[in-house]
């Protein structure tokens, strides 16, 4: 089966003052149709921004993509002027209140996707939105529609960005970190929800967080990255069992055992390293156990082994 989403070599620059900086930098993956694949990492490994580019919505002129290519559903949106952005590609930004016009009453921001995309009449989008905030759990939907962002919950809220991403039933959903900063009962709500839209609608998703336990409630596969680099992928079920990568071992150590008390918690020694100065080689050697000199001297490939991915030394000549 052809993937739904194809990212090949994908690096996207930043020129900020005199600094420049690339995130993500040299980036490959799929996502096959009917998949949820989740991307984890630490603020600032470039989850957000290969999310952007691939809805093309890179800033500019601070941004660019330099290189590499991302085929949607057999096309190169890099080379194409008719991105299919809000209908066949949608996505879910991570604070709906930023992304609401706070002026607007929610039907009218609502119906106004419809109306754009697919040419219909007021009446028939109004109709449409107050189905899909039915399905969504959205509490009378007829008499909501007609209220002020500012007069939802967080999770309500969240609930209003998902029903504008799923109104025209895209193929690709990109959710960028969409339970953060709601608690965790309506956490649990959001996360159930994208389950559903995806054995309903048999929507693809693309799962953005930098919290594995959240990721591992949705994936079926998991991409882990590192400033900027991706370090492992992997089916969800054999990460956890069998992480690879020391960095994928630290994150996984470093949840919280709700079964057990400890006076620390687990934590990765060392800080994220500067994207406009990267160490050499691999970039998470500074902060790794397990670093050899040859981790310092080269940038290891991503080595396959039984069906994972995984970016580091270790795992030269034990490949498949």
């Amino acid at each position: 089966m052809n993937p739904l989403l194809t990212v090949e070599d994908l690096v996207v620059e930043f020129k900020i003052s005199k600094a420049k900086f690339r995130a993500p930098d040299g980036v490959s993956f799929t996502v096959m149709r009917d998949e949820c694949v989740g991307f984890v990492g630490e603020s600032g490994s470039g989850k957000s921004v290969t999310a952007l580019a691939i809805m093309g919505l890179v800033p500019k002129p601070q941004g660019r993509v330099l290189r590499g290519k991302i085929v949607f559903d057999g096309t190169d949106l890099l080379k194409t002027d008719e991105h299919p952005r809000g209908k066949k590609i949608s996505m879910v930004f991570q604070n709906p209140l930023n992304s609401l016009n706070p002026n607007l009453k929610i039907g009218k921001q609502l119906t106004e996707v419809l109306e754009e995309h697919y040419g219909m009449s007021y009446r028939q989008a109004m109709e449409r939105v107050v189905q899909v905030m039915k399905q969504l759990g959205i509490p009378d939907p007829e008499e909501m529609v007609k209220r002020y962002p500012f007069e939802y919950s967080g999770g309500m809220r969240q609930r209003v960005m998902i029903a504008m991403a799923m109104l025209c039933e895209p193929k690709l959903l990109i959710a960028d970190e969409p339970t953060t900063a709601l608690d965790v009962t309506i956490q649990a709500q959001i996360i159930q929800l994208f389950k559903q839209l995806k054995n309903q609608s048999k929507t693809s998703i693309l799962f953005i967080s930098h919290d594995l336990s959240v990721i591992s409630q949705i994936a079926d596969r998991i991409i882990v990255m590192y400033a900027g680099k991706i370090c492992e992928i992997s089916p969800m079920k054999e990460l956890f069992e069998k992480p690879l990568h020391p960095y994928t071992v630290g994150l996984i150590s470093s949840i919280p055992d709700m079964k057990e008390r400890k006076t620390r918690l687990k934590s990765i020694e060392g800080n994220v390293p500067s994207l406009v100065d990267p160490p050499s080689g691999c970039r998470f050697h500074p902060r790794c156990q397990q670093k050899m000199k040859k981790c310092i001297e080269s940038e290891p490939p991503l080595f396959s082994i039984q069906g994972r991915e995984v970016k580091c030394w270790l795992y030269e000549g034990v490949e498949e």
